[in-house]
């Protein structure tokens, strides 16, 4: 089995995508791309938007031979869009890559969604021309899915999400999506599937209405799926704020296994840009109009780039030069980790 992470908060932008490798298959599993839209008061620095740029392009070409593409829910940054925002990853690109070879959508049922994520399911079966029929509860034999449980905590706005769970030999690996290990029988429910890796959201620690008690049953519901599988992979929400981080690293120390971010999976430095907005702003102020004018077309992110590669002296953006420059030197099919 082969696990590429594409895009995820310590790989710079908002999601939790990635690609799996097992006999046959290609499995592409919530191809969408997100920037936290306004945080602070400022939109995404330009530096993240081209980040963003690179995620998009690897997602498009991993669905461009995938046999296989998940939708655990519909949130913006788990799927393309019809409306999307020029952050974002467009439904009709992916529509025409699905249209050039046959490939098997499983998508969330309608369990838990809101009238607006309705309208947007519907929106996106007809850009993709795809019943997008409702894979909760199913199984192939390589591919499991769980049936819906709480986007975070159970009853919340957030709605439902569905996890996969993938088989190959001895390796199981499971994509957990938004879950934020807020629920404890969500982490029975993983356990129960034997899994060896597991990648997963944790808490949103940089939300302050999650109160100390959440908090504390997000820490032990963390340690009990730690040390109940070989590798834990913790990111998403978790890693919009540096707390988090520090978090995930004495969750690792406590539990005595291996405990790590996408970034860390991928052998790559960790650039928390949606946490470090406000040090972007001040180290590469932006020019007034940038976001509508790149919108529109009139400008690109090229000159943020270079200066990722040729100035990066923005604190703790220097210790991530090497992998930012490898975002827009380096290939775009990045290598996966056998598991």
């Amino acid at each position: 089995m082969r696990i590429e992470i594409l895009g995820t908060e310590s790989l710079g932008v908002r999601g939790l995508s990635c690609v799996v490798e097992a006999g046959e298959r290609k499995i592409v599993i919530d191809p969408g791309v997100a920037l936290g839209y306004n945080r602070h008061g400022l939109l995404p620095h330009p530096l993240q938007v081209a980040v963003g740029e690179v995620v998009r392009q690897r997602i498009l070409n991993a669905i461009a031979d995938a046999t296989d593409i998940v939708f655990s829910h519909f949130h913006g940054d788990h799927v393309p869009l019809v409306d999307a925002n020029p952050f974002q990853l467009r439904a009709t690109r992916v529509a025409d890559l699905c249209h050039d070879h046959d490939v098997h959508i499983w998508a969330k049922g309608p369990e838990g969604l809101s009238q607006h994520m309705l309208h947007r399911v519907q929106a996106l079966r007809i850009a993709l021309h795809d019943e997008l029929s409702n894979a909760e509860g199913c199984s192939d034999g390589l591919l499991s899915f769980s049936h819906p449980v709480p986007h975070g905590l159970s009853g919340e706005r957030g709605g439902m999400v569905m996890m996969t769970r993938i088989n190959e030999g001895r390796s199981v690996f499971v994509h957990a999506s938004d879950i934020q290990m807020l629920d404890s029988r969500v982490i029975g429910t993983i356990l129960a599937w034997h899994p060896t890796i597991v990648l997963a959201s944790g808490p949103p620690l940089y939300l302050p209405y999650l109160t100390q008690k959440q908090r504390n049953a997000a820490w032990h519901n963390a340690l009990r799926l730690a040390r109940g599988v070989d590798t834990l992979i913790l990111d998403h929400h978790l890693l919009r704020s540096e707390r988090g981080e520090r978090w995930l690293d004495r969750l690792a120390s406590h539990a005595g296994r291996r405990v790590i971010c996408a970034a860390d999976f991928m052998h790559k430095s960790r650039i928390l840009l949606e946490a470090w907005r406000r040090q972007l702003y001040t180290a590469m102020p932006v020019p007034v109009g940038w976001h509508a004018a790149y919108a529109r077309g009139e400008v690109d992110t090229t000159a943020y780039r270079e200066w990722a590669c040729n100035a990066c002296t923005a604190g703790e953006l220097l210790r991530c030069r090497e992998s930012l420059c490898s975002y827009f030197n380096g290939s775009l099919s990045s290598t996966g980790y056998h598991v």
